[in-house]
């Protein structure tokens, strides 16, 4: 009997695949406003609703973290990239402008939190940022050639 050799299992996870996660835990565990998570789960519940940064946590750490803070190393690393790539899709796509003491127009970069937290705002409108921002990682890091 000839021995079978399997590849192995494990393969880099992108900011993309860490905003999917982020995006399916929403959908599975609920949306939520204000805070990370919702406050009325006791800290040691593993899965209550999340805010859009709570769900980038959870996807980088495996598990509930009260604050980015606490992470450190690769997931912190994880977490800022990831961050910022859902950052950037907002700013390009759910701009945030601001008018000055003086009248003038300023563009400034769109807040996770406050965006997340907009009384206007729905969990659809969520998940669906979170996967169009990892369409959009996705897109502008293909590699091969691909279209």
């Amino acid at each position: 009997m000839k021995a079978t050799q399997n590849p192995p299992t494990t393969a880099p996870v992108t900011p993309a695949d860490l905003l999917r996660m982020a995006a399916l835990y929403l959908r599975r565990h609920g949306w939520h406003q204000g805070t990370y998570y919702n406050n009325l789960f006791p800290t040691d519940f593993p899965t209550p609703p999340a805010c859009a940064a709570g769900a980038i946590g959870i996807a980088c750490a495996g598990h509930r973290v009260e604050h980015f803070s606490q992470l450190d190393g690769d997931t912190l690393a994880d977490y800022l990239t990831a961050m910022a790539v859902f950052v950037d899709h907002l700013d390009n796509f759910a701009p945030v402008f601001f008018v000055d003491e003086d009248g003038y127009l300023l563009d400034e970069h769109t807040s996770p939190y406050s965006w997340n937290d907009d009384p206007t705002r729905t969990a659809e409108q969520v998940i669906t940022a979170l996967e169009a921002a990892a369409d959009e990682w996705d897109r502008l890091h293909q590699q091969g050639g691909e279209n």
